[in-house]
């Protein structure tokens, strides 16, 4: 459904006694509303011994109220034509879902529901922790997703909250109990701990008035605070093997740690990540690796904003014959772009692809309200949107120079290879 808004958005956005945030976009194109509720409660807030905690209660959460059976729910979001999405991250659990305007009462309704007032049932949380265990099982089998776990470990250890996977381990999935679920759902889903995001066609009046009445009664008290440790930066390198038997392709990722979304060296370093494996079909990884020596069936990297310190990562599939020559040319990219900085043709096209980029950011109800809770998760303000295109314009070459001099130092990579065992030690 394209919602696109031209001139800007224009959120409202109220606090309620109970702490929640309630931030409403009014949009016309299309007589739907999005509904987004984000609460603080991600892998990030779970206890050290149990990661995927997060992950099982989000699988669960939907599966029975203390009014509605899961049957009920089923059956209602159905009769509208509505799908409830719940997904967790390192540092929400959201649950989300896209309805007709005059339907929006009663699925917020049924959303919030879900969200205060989850039973839990046992043999729910049984089915759930069996799906959650094969998806772990799955993940165990894909080349990709070790690679990226094993390159997240290396930079960040297991005692850190970056450093788990957040779906857990099957172990720790299989201790995981109802008590579990019951503790961590009563401490971290909480309105003090929630951002509502509605978007759509509905007057953000009416958006407010109908979260006042689903919220006000609810008072669970404040979240407590989830405190991520400093990550000091590698002075060497480090490279992990996974070996995968039965695997046609390697894949390789390579990364390092660098700064929190609040820093004020953000937008550089979004730039030089840019220049590095996005502009384009992939950067200058990229151009190297697939276009020039046609030895990557993907190459690219990636830097999403993070309350902690992010990581810059690089991925790349190839043969397990060319995983040397592979990653030989990745630390030639990150040394050259490193020592060297942008040119200035490659600074200004990123410039102007990043800053016409923003509309996309915008063109349906479902990712402004995603664009919304991202700026109110870091305190952008209402008007992020409109200031982007300055903050990005304001960015020099000196800049980007210094922090690509900053991060990309290939002796001090750590590289992570899943696929076949032939692959390097």
């Amino acid at each position: 459904m394209s919602t696109t808004v031209t001139h800007g958005l224009a959120p409202v956005r109220t606090l309620l006694p109970s702490g929640a945030v309630v931030i409403a976009q009014e949009t016309v194109m299309t007589p739907a509303v999005t509904i987004s509720a984000a609460f603080r409660a991600g892998s990030a807030a779970e206890p050290q011994e149990l990661p995927g905690l997060s992950y099982l209660t989000g699988r669960v959460i939907d599966r029975g109220t203390e009014r509605r059976s899961a049957a009920i729910i089923a059956q209602e979001l159905d009769d509208r034509g509505v799908s409830l999405r719940v997904f967790t991250n390192r540092h929400a659990l959201t649950l989300s879902c896209t309805c007709l305007a005059e339907d929006f009462s009663d699925v917020l309704d049924l959303v919030l529901d879900v969200a205060r007032h989850p039973v839990f049932p046992d043999g729910e949380i049984a089915r759930r922790r069996a799906e959650a265990i094969t998806a772990v099982h799955q993940d165990a089998d894909n080349p990709a997703v070790k690679a990226v776990e094993g390159l997240l470990g290396l930079l960040y250890g297991p005692a850190h909250p970056y450093g788990r996977p957040v779906k857990g381990t099957a172990e720790s999935l299989e201790r995981i109990g109802r008590a579990d679920i019951v503790r961590f759902h009563t401490e971290r889903v909480r309105p003090s701990a929630l951002s509502l995001a509605i978007v759509g066609d509905v007057p953000p009046e009416r958006a407010l008035e109908e979260s006042r009445r689903a919220l006000d009664s609810w008072n669970a008290g404040p979240v407590p605070a989830t405190e991520l440790p400093l990550v000091p930066q590698s002075n060497g390198r480090r490279q992990r093997s996974i070996p995968m038997t039965g695997k046609a392709q390697s894949d390789i990722a390579y990364g390092f740690t660098t700064i929190r979304r609040l820093d004020p060296r953000y937008y550089a370093y979004w730039m030089m990540n840019n220049i590095l494996g996005q502009f384009g079909l992939g950067g200058r990884l990229a151009d190297n690796i697939r276009e020039r020596q046609g030895m990557a069936y993907y190459a690219y990297s990636s830097f999403d904003p993070a309350p902690g310190e992010a990581p810059l990562i690089i991925r790349a599939g190839v043969d397990p014959r060319n995983v040397e020559r592979a990653i030989a040319a990745i630390d030639h990219e990150v040394a050259t772009l490193g020592a060297e900085g942008p040119a200035a043709r490659e600074m200004e096209e990123t410039r102007e692809f990043l800053v016409g980029s923003i509309p996309r950011l915008l063109e349906t109800n479902q990712s402004i309200a995603s664009f919304l809770l991202m700026a109110e998760e870091f305190g952008l303000g209402l008007d992020f949107d409109r200031r982007l295109p300055a903050l990005l314009r304001a960015v020099t070459i000196d800049e980007v120079r210094a922090a690509a001099r900053e991060a990309l130092h290939h002796d001090r990579a750590s590289v992570s290879v899943a696929g076949p065992p032939e692959g390097p030690e």
